[in-house]
């Protein structure tokens, strides 16, 4: 049986470590002196606008009622070789690797491939060539066809990934900001085929798997196929704040910025969000589910969309929607269940 066209997009992974390193950036403001916070904040601006554009495309995603499962922001090592991949969607056919960029300015892409950017508008801005997102978006597919390789045994199969891999996976490119206009008329065909706007994506995926001649995947096949690569997936470890050690104020300097006077009691510490008893209802229903589903636990919701639930208190479906990692499908599979718990420990 295959899939079935009713069932919408499933977000396998839909955490971030942009979103990670936002909270421990935010976090931080308060130690570091007048010329930290304002390195700092720049950080943080330009990271929120990333994040930005990755929810624009996750946006385009969830409301294309198309049969995929989707993960985002990927990280995959093999040998000498790492990607961060931004998303990684799986269709019945076709397995989409996009490279998210939500850049200012008007973009302009070249006869010979150049990418060159326009702040001010077409020819009255200054203009400013900056990396190839396909370029970058090439070496991430490397990655993943030598990690196939490496994973493949003998002979034939080698052969098989050697042969398919070019038209299984598709490199896109998607500018998520929806003010930038695309001057692509001097692009090659290759390279033009490979940059869309974020409003373009949905369509660019349905007449890319309408194109391909292959059978679809049956819905299990092609949860699998996206689940081998959530396995390979690691945690980057990144010291996000180690720039900004040189900027930090001594406690003396904390303390008279934040106007307490040398002689305050020091505010106690709060309690940790994994000793709340919210927290361990959230984490015990979470691994009831998954034992009777037969899935990992951090399937049903991550340990960061916990700690979200918990800071937010949704008490209706539609807040519950506008936690991350809570699209339609969980919110309507878990939705009850975590807002009855959440209800309970109201206070």
């Amino acid at each position: 049986m295959f899939f079935d066209n009713k069932k919408g997009p499933v977000f396998l992974k839909e955490d971030s470590q942009a979103e990670k390193q936002l909270q421990l950036l935010k976090e931080m403001e308060p130690e570091l002196n007048e010329e930290g916070r304002t390195l700092l904040e720049q950080d943080i601006r330009y990271l929120e606008y990333g994040i930005a554009g990755e929810r624009n495309v996750a946006f385009e995603l969830k409301n294309s009622n198309m049969p995929m499962y989707v993960l985002h922001d990927l990280y995959l090592e093999q040998g000498e070789m790492s990607a961060q991949i931004d998303y990684m969607v799986f269709t019945p056919k076709l397995c989409f690797v996009i490279e998210c960029k939500n850049l200012f300015g008007d973009i302009e892409i070249t006869s010979d491939g150049d990418f060159i950017r326009t702040l001010d508008g077409w020819g009255k801005g200054r203009r400013k060539g900056i990396y190839s997102p396909i370029t970058q978006n090439e070496r991430h597919l490397q990655v993943i066809k030598n990690l196939l390789l490496s994973e493949s045994k003998g002979f034939f199969a080698k052969r098989n990934i050697e042969n398919g891999f070019a038209g299984s996976y598709r490199s896109v490119v998607v500018l998520a900001n929806p003010q930038t206009i695309l001057n692509s008329r001097y692009a090659k065909k290759e390279v033009k085929q490979k940059v869309i706007r974020a409003d373009q994506l949905i369509a660019y995926i349905r007449n890319a798997e309408a194109e391909w001649p292959e059978r679809g995947r049956s819905d299990k096949a092609m949860r699998e196929w996206a689940e081998g690569f959530l396995k390979c997936h690691r945690e980057k470890e990144i010291a996000y704040t180690g720039k900004y050690d040189r900027y930090k104020q001594d406690t003396a300097e904390r303390n008279e910025r934040a106007g307490r006077g040398a002689d305050r009691v020091a505010v106690p510490v709060q309690q940790a969000v994994e000793e709340l008893p919210v927290y361990k209802e959230l984490r015990a229903y979470r691994y009831q589910m998954s034992r009777k589903e037969g899935i990992k636990p951090y399937y049903i919701y991550n340990d960061a969309q916990m700690k979200e639930l918990i800071a937010r208190m949704p008490g209706t479906k539609e807040e519950l929607l506008n936690v991350q990692g809570f699209g339609p499908v969980k919110a309507d599979k878990y939705g009850a269940d975590v807002l009855a718990i959440l209800e309970r420990h109201r206070r």
